[in-house]
């Protein structure tokens, strides 16, 4: 006798008690998976670096691939350290030094709002009493130190164990169709949020050059600081660029005397980041994530609220992670289909496969 299948009723509540858990579950064990997680993305960044320097480079040693992989990333980490680490105290030194012309445009917008003038920087600093909060800072920095040390202890560990995968797939698949499948799968996760980083990446300098000519020809303090920040926000999706772009204008507010630096800025900003944002990286894209964009700002939204910032660079590819581990299942599979943009997370190839095998094992005589 056939058992019924659950009603939908008490399947969905299932799946929403599951979705809370693990959101909490997230969110609690966010010191430790944070590192993990930040870990693994760093090691997929290198994998790929690594089989490009094979592939693309002739005659170049299979075996040196991934150490001067592996080499080049810290190489480029440690420059990107050093480079912050020296233009962020000329930039604060900046901001001081325009302190009474910011008491000036903050008078100047008051008036034009006819709101009574707030008090000057200084003051509201004074008030504010920086003392209190130093030590919350310096924790604040403590706390990024030990995550970056433990990113960096998981990311040896996790290269020094990717040897034994392959070992560990056999072993833990003995079909092989289910291993071919889950090698299919794990392709699919690698491949799409190696191709999204590589759009990501191509797409974050083409904006951040274009703001680094606009704000050099307008003669911006330190456009290419400011550039550099611009860069590092595209890889937040959707908000990331908008918001890197909106800040040189501020800024520019605050340098020049005259008003329309800013607006200028602002509006070659504003246009490298909507042609860019929506005529480039779409053609660049193509069909390579397959995401909804509303699932898109979804998943940024809640990956900030569980991880914070961190949370907030990872979103895109953890929800591409996601969709493909739950359309791997019959049971997710529906949901799978919500999340991605055209109703085929799979692609349609691999849906008519998985069909296929399925009518197969299906007409298959049982023994």
């Amino acid at each position: 006798m056939a058992v019924a299948a659950p009603a939908v009723t008490s399947r969905t509540s299932l799946i929403i008690i599951a979705a809370v858990a693990v959101g909490f579950t997230l969110y609690f064990l966010r010191g430790i998976l944070t590192p993990l997680a930040l870990a693994l993305f760093l090691a997929v960044m290198i994998d790929g670096f690594a089989r490009l320097l094979k592939d693309r480079i002739p005659g170049f040693p299979a075996r040196a691939a991934m150490p001067a992989a592996v080499v080049f990333s810290v190489l480029l980490l440690g420059l990107t350290l050093w480079f912050v680490a020296a233009n962020a105290a000329g930039f604060v030194n900046q901001l001081i030094h325009y302190g009474p012309r910011i008491d000036g445009r903050i008078a100047q917008g008051a008036d034009f709002l006819g709101v009574a003038a707030p008090p000057p920087v200084r003051e509201l600093i004074g008030r504010f009493n920086p003392a209190r909060y130093i030590g919350a800072v310096a924790g604040g920095f403590q706390n990024f130190a030990s995550d970056a040390v433990f990113v960096l202890i998981y990311l040896g560990f996790i290269i020094a164990s990717r040897r034994g995968f392959s070992q560990k797939a056999r072993k833990l698949f003995r079909d092989d169709a289910e291993r071919q499948e889950a090698g299919k799968t794990f392709d699919r996760i690698r491949s799409g949020v190696e191709r999204y980083l590589w759009i990501q990446t191509v797409t974050g300098l083409m904006i951040a050059v274009g703001s680094w000519v606009a704000m050099a020809a307008v003669g911006l303090d330190s456009a290419l600081f400011w550039a550099f920040l611009i860069f590092l926000a595209s890889y937040i999706p959707i908000v990331g660029g908008v918001i890197g772009v909106a800040l040189p204008p501020v800024f520019a507010l605050v340098q020049f005397e005259t008003w329309w630096q800013a607006f200028l800025l602002l509006g070659i900003l504003q246009g490298v980041q909507f042609v860019v944002g929506n005529v480039i990286q779409p053609r660049m894209q193509g069909d390579s994530l397959n995401m909804d964009p509303v699932v898109v700002l979804l998943a940024l939204a809640f990956w900030s609220l569980v991880w914070g910032l961190p949370g907030a660079f990872l979103s895109t590819p953890l929800a591409v992670m996601t969709m493909v581990i739950l359309a791997q299942f019959e049971g997710g599979r529906r949901i799978a289909i919500l999340l991605s943009a055209d109703g085929d997370p799979l692609g349609a190839d691999e849906t008519q496969a998985r069909m296929s095998r399925r009518k197969k094992s299906a007409t298959k005589p049982s023994s």
